[in-house]
């Protein structure tokens, strides 16, 4: 229980900077040039149950189970985004109209990068192209 709790920590710390910083500063001009008329204030708890969630989906299907290597990790990290993000801009390019293909495509290339970025820097760098167990941060989570 104490692995699964110090990935989800460690999951949330990386995830949630790269992710105000792509919303706040990257795309922020991009996503208001393309659908700025239907952004409204941001509504805190459902972003907070959002984040919350998305952290638990990325550490039981990209990198709870103890056997995942670095490169299972990115693999699954870009299919969780992926399958993510995919539902909710294909769903919103079908019944919102101000919806664009430009916000898909911009948004789903976000989602399937994000779980990866996690991979990447708290992860799998270190371990230059060994198993994940073997990285730092993996035999932290054994102790």
């Amino acid at each position: 229980m104490k692995r699964y709790g110090l990935l989800y920590l460690a999951t949330f710390i990386v995830l949630i900077p790269l992710d105000f910083l792509f919303l706040g500063t990257i795309a922020k001009s991009f996503f208001q040039s393309q659908v700025g008329e239907m952004l409204g204030e941001v509504r805190l708890l459902p972003a907070v149950l959002f984040y919350l969630l998305y952290v638990v989906g990325i550490v039981i299907f990209v990198n709870g189970s103890a056997q995942a290597t670095w490169q299972s990790s990115l693999l699954y990290g870009a299919l969780f985004g992926l399958f993510c993000y995919a539902t909710f801009e294909l769903t919103s390019l079908a019944l919102l109209k101000h919806w664009t293909w430009p916000v898909v495509a911009v948004d789903i290339s976000w989602g399937r990068s994000l779980p990866r970025c996690r991979e990447r820097s708290a992860c799998c760098s270190p371990t230059g192209g060994r198993r994940a167990d073997r990285a730092p941060t993996a035999r932290l989570l054994k102790r």
